[in-house]
């Protein structure tokens, strides 16, 4: 699998595809966030931002092999684990920059009420959360389940939505409890959403390579 997640993430930096999701969440950041504002609802919206970040990332590295790439890749390691190593990839490099914008989001926030060590913990849990939501959403708005181009998009763009304004989504569950904690200044780390979202993306890539094995 290290081998496999190598050649994944090597793709996808020689690619330079992971230009474009990352310029637009760094212009979502520099709108979005001032430094001096409250620190939790400046984390949430930064971890709601990776959300649709991480689905076009996991997009990208499932479908940037060709074909007979894909095929020799698949005849050595097994389509289903292939596919894996695609997820994995698609979603590290968003949650890593995800990180670097938290820490930086605490160290530039207004942290009146609220320690740094329990900002960082509960901005990092919910980019953990918001970026595992998003590699759901990628996996299943992807091949196999979706081939066409135009209609992953558009189940990519639709997708990412629902997981952030739906009841019961990991993604806004952690939202609701920065945007809370920034009108009291307490700071509650939102864990269930955390774990609700590692159980979703495991069930999601679970699913998407056994799809693939089978379809492909």
């Amino acid at each position: 699998m290290t081998a496999l997640l190598r050649y994944q993430t090597g793709l996808l930096l020689r690619s330079q595809r992971w230009l474009a999701p990352l310029l637009l969440y760094a212009a979502f950041l520099a709108v979005g966030v001032d430094a001096g504002e409250p620190v939790l609802g400046a984390l949430g919206l930064a971890a709601a931002a990776l959300l649709p970040v991480t689905a076009w990332s996991v997009r990208i590295c499932v479908t940037q092999e060709p074909s007979a790439a894909r095929n020799a890749v698949a005849a050595a390691a097994g389509r289903g684990r292939a596919h894996l190593a695609a997820l994995v990839a698609g979603t590290a490099l968003p949650a890593l920059v995800g990180t670097v914008a938290a820490l930086a989001v605490t160290a530039t926030g207004d942290r009146r009420g609220v320690t740094a060590p329990a900002a960082v913990t509960t901005g990092l849990l919910a980019v953990l959360a918001c970026a595992l939501t998003g590699a759901a959403v990628g996996a299943l708005a992807s091949r196999p389940f979706v081939r066409a181009p135009g209609w992953s998009v558009a189940a990519l763009v639709l997708g990412s939505l629902l997981a952030l304004v739906t009841t019961g989504s990991p993604a806004k569950h952690a939202m609701t409890a920065l945007i809370t904690g920034a009108r009291t200044a307490t700071a509650d780390p939102p864990w269930l959403a955390c774990g609700g979202a590692v159980l979703l993306a495991a069930v999601c890539a679970v699913l998407a390579c056994g799809a693939t094995a089978r379809l492909e």
